[in-house]
């Protein structure tokens, strides 16, 4: 047995004892419940369970209405992220084990990771990791996550989807922009860097020169 959370168990089967606890894509949806809490897993998590492989999550992200105190068991670190609408987000159940889990869609998740950035360990790596789940992204959907997101978000998607070779997918999200975005907004929110440029098409001020790992 493990507790994750105080007064919720778990039964931890031989093969996951050297782990301490069970996967996390394995309870946290009875955790959820438990708790009464909307949630979905996203961010990296969500990205990785997508087929982004370049850089696992140092803890399981699950995004959820308001701010929660990380949790450990064993192992298992999982970390909560507060997004107010986070009954409204698109996602998608996948099979585990033990049920199903819910995860951000691959345009919610794109529309996290550059929310969160600072939690994705930055601009770069959201390029790389966008780049990585790009042909599971559709064009047509961003529209409806851009309505439920921040437009500085929008904004910092688009640009990134172009840098990374996916603007294909970015002309949704640019007659968007065209009708919202009123200001620019830096790339990179808190960024040291001068302004090098400014890109009229996604109304940003260029603080950041993207790099994509390979």
């Amino acid at each position: 047995m493990a507790m994750p959370f105080r007064g919720f168990h778990v039964v931890v089967p031989p093969e996951y004892r050297r782990l301490g606890c069970l996967p996390p894509a394995q309870f946290v949806p009875q955790l959820a419940a438990h708790l009464g809490l909307d949630y979905y897993v996203g961010l990296l998590s969500a990205a990785e369970l997508l087929g982004a492989a370049h850089q696992r999550p140092q803890a399981f992200q699950v995004v959820v209405e308001r701010n929660r105190s990380p949790l450990s068991c064993g192992e298992v670190r999982v970390e909560f992220v507060a997004r107010r609408n986070v009954a409204e987000i698109p996602f998608l159940e996948l099979n585990t084990p033990r049920g199903t889990v819910k995860i951000s869609s691959p345009e919610g998740t794109a529309f996290d990771l550059v929310g969160y950035a600072h939690r994705c360990g930055g601009l770069d790596n959201v390029a790389t990791v966008l780049r990585e789940v790009a042909e599971r992204l559709r064009a047509r959907e961003f529209v409806r996550v851009a309505r439920l997101s921040p437009t500085p978000w929008a904004q910092r998607l688009g640009y990134l989807l172009d840098t990374v070779g996916a603007g294909a997918l970015s002309g949704p999200l640019a007659a968007h922009i065209g009708r919202l975005a009123k200001e620019y907004v830096p790339l990179d929110v808190g960024g040291q860097e001068p302004v090098r440029s400014r890109s009229q098409r996604w109304k940003l001020d260029i603080n950041h020169e993207v790099e994509v790992e390979s």
